[in-house]
């Protein structure tokens, strides 16, 4: 796994535009996410436990918006049924690229196929888990509820979908209150004032994040039979849902 560190956003003369998931961010993401989100860890790996209890024997796992290959080891380390395959789906060739590289030297036997797509062209077939962790907020939210159907077509019944996002809070003081602890956690692990700015400039228009009730409400209308939180540290949160 890469160690370079994360300083993108340090030099105050740059100039940056939107945020992409460009070559630039490929190089440093570890150090990047791992400085940006609480409870990332702690999110990969219980979602390589839960794909070790949830995948059936003959079905496809899919980590859609993949990046370099987190959520898919933690599934690949997990998963002992046989003829199950991984299906690896990020529309940045930047970061299939760096992600291939890992997959290639790691030595578990799972089949992983990598593909580059736009996570709201794949058709899910055949499914037994599928992850999207800090993904669907990457998505326009006019695309959101067809992804979250499409999956939940695609998958069998007893299936899960493993959901992690950036979220939004109703209550205005309880959202400014979380948007603050994040911005301390990561001053906390080193970014500056420039930094945590700058980031959040970029990111602005791009990553939109929703109330945990607007992802619920999606979920459920899309015929799941049951989703809740089993994550949450600040405003990043992870839930499963059942079919």
């Amino acid at each position: 796994m890469s160690k370079h560190h994360d300083s993108l956003y340090a030099d105050p003369l740059s100039q940056h535009g939107l945020f992409a998931f460009d070559e630039a961010v490929a190089r440093v993401f570890p150090d990047m996410i791992k400085r940006s989100v609480p409870g990332y860890p702690t999110i990969v790996a219980m979602t390589g436990l839960l794909a070790g209890k949830y995948a059936a024997a003959g079905s496809s796992l899919y980590d859609l918006g993949c990046s370099l290959g987190a959520s898919t080891l933690a599934m690949r380390h997990n998963v002992f049924q046989p003829n199950c395959k991984i299906i690896s789906v990020d529309n940045s060739t930047a970061m299939l690229d760096r992600c291939k590289k890992i997959i290639d030297i790691d030595t578990h036997d799972t089949p992983v196929e990598l593909t580059c797509a736009n996570l709201q062209d794949v058709v899910i077939q055949n499914a037994s888990v599928v992850v999207l962790n800090f993904t669907l907020q990457f998505i326009p939210r006019e695309l959101r509820d067809a992804v979250i159907e499409g999956i939940y077509e695609g998958l069998q019944s007893g299936g899960i979908m493993v959901l992690s996002e950036k979220v939004a809070f109703e209550d205005p003081h309880l959202d400014k209150l979380n948007i603050e602890l994040h911005h301390q956690f990561k001053r906390d692990n080193g970014y500056s004032d420039l930094e945590v700015a700058g980031k959040r400039a970029a990111l602005e228009t791009v990553l939109i994040p929703e109330t945990l009730n607007q992802h619920k409400t999606r979920i459920n209308g899309a015929g799941f039979r049951s989703c809740d939180v089993w994550f949450q540290c600040f405003n990043f949160a992870s839930l499963i849902a059942l079919k």
